[in-house]
């Protein structure tokens, strides 16, 4: 989108790149408030265009070993990768309080803006939260395409791991992949459900989640919902310029 750019960093350690992501952003409004300019990483700054994601690049290695690969299978994926995958998409309704923080973040996920609204996986759909990405076997990675940069990347690498290695310890298979955009008739014949539609939502499934209080600490888990709770009250006590424009004269 206009004004829009992608930033990318090289593969580290989990505490490392969430250090290295609030560098960067301390950085750029730094200097761009020295040019008489704000930079921002609101999810959905403009409603006509895409939003801003914080996409994240997975991988696991043992020994010098990428175990998320196996040339062999016909997706290039070994079971850990699956059963990773499956622990992301089990976990991500409940994971997105943490992963999209905002009441904002919700209005980038939504059709037609390359955002992810099924919770399928795939290698090519828009659509998926979930995308296979660098196909080679020695730096093959399960891309996360829910997170935006509003989020805390410390709370959000913690869940996601968390989510994905409780995936492996389980063995929880993902859903069939999916290359193409769903219908809601298909998602509903497919038993293919969605992320939360606004922030809302998102709070009673984290408050909800026993998963969550036993990784996060159910004091965190209790004090984070109190303060969303009391950003959504805010949010629903506020007469947006759509809502004049479209009931003002009408009524």
């Amino acid at each position: 989108a206009p004004a829009q750019h992608e930033i990318d960093f090289k593969f580290s350690g989990a505490n490392e790149m969430a250090d290295c992501v609030m560098t960067f952003k301390m950085a750029v409004r730094t200097i761009a408030k020295r040019h008489g300019l704000h930079a921002t990483f609101m999810p959905k700054p403009r409603a006509e265009v895409n939003g801003s994601g914080m996409h994240i690049h997975f991988a696991l290695y043992k020994d010098g070993k990428n175990i998320f690969a196996d040339p062999d299978d016909v997706n290039g994926l070994s079971e850990d990768a699956y059963h990773f995958i499956g622990g992301l998409l089990a976990h991500s309704e409940e994971m997105a309080a943490i992963t999209n923080p905002l009441v904002n973040s919700y209005k980038r996920l939504v059709p037609g803006y390359d955002a992810p609204t099924e919770l399928t996986w795939t290698k090519n759909n828009q659509n998926s939260l979930i995308r296979i990405s660098n196909l080679r076997s020695d730096s093959l990675a399960i891309e996360l395409r829910s997170p935006d940069a509003a989020s805390n990347p410390y709370l959000v690498f913690a869940v996601c791991l968390a989510a994905g290695l409780d995936g492996i310890q389980k063995k929880i298979y993902p859903t069939k992949a999916s290359d193409r955009s769903l219908s809601e008739s298909d998602q509903k014949e497919q038993g293919i459900e969605n992320l939360p539609e606004n922030l809302r939502e998102a709070i009673t499934l984290f408050e909800d989640s026993s998963w969550m209080k036993e990784i996060l600490g159910e004091a965190f888990c209790k004090q984070y919902a109190q303060a969303k709770r009391k950003e959504w009250l805010r949010y629903s006590q506020e007469i947006s310029d759509w809502e004049i424009e479209e009931y003002l004269y009408r009524i």
